[in-house]
């Protein structure tokens, strides 16, 4: 007799365990429908796409910086590169994002990788009472507060537009 977790994804039970791991509450949710942008979370949560916290994979020096940045933000990478003290930043492939996270492009989570990733946290996303976050795949998410993301993901809070 299959278990429940056999028709949930490895990447989704790796960010469910991470959130039990890091004392938060498993609140994943796996929809019936594909969720990969703000847009489309943000019309099935019924939230504003401010709320939605994307996970993005940028490369720095040849190693990942993970930007949690708002769903209606455009990160400014010549900003964070400024503030980073770097020369440049650039938006990974999907094949560097899926080697450092276990997770494909559109279904990054902020938490579940294999290795701890460096993480900037976009602070406009203090402005919300609940965040939601990619939860591993494309119809997953769960829900999270500003502090709590902060503290599980050990993010450097930072301005990225």
């Amino acid at each position: 007799m299959p278990k429940a977790t056999d028709t949930i994804p490895d990447a989704v039970l790796n960010v469910k365990w991470a959130l039990t791991v890091a004392g938060a509450m498993d609140t994943v949710r796996i929809f019936e429908v594909k969720v990969p942008t703000a847009a489309a979370a943000g019309s099935v949560l019924g939230c504003d796409v401010a709320a939605i916290t994307n996970s993005l994979i940028f490369e720095l020096d040849g190693a990942p910086l993970l930007i949690l940045a708002s769903g209606a933000a455009r990160v400014d990478t010549a900003l964070v590169a400024t503030t980073l003290g770097t020369a440049k930043i650039r938006r990974a492939t999907p094949e560097f994002v899926l080697e450092h996270t276990g997770q494909e492009v559109g279904g990054v989570a902020p938490i579940g990788h294999p290795q701890k990733i460096r993480t900037l946290l976009d602070s406009s996303l203090k402005e919300h009472e609940l965040l939601w976050a990619g939860a591993g795949d494309h119809n997953s998410m769960f829900s999270i507060t500003y502090a709590d993301l902060a503290r599980i993901t050990n993010a450097q809070e930072l301005q990225v537009r």
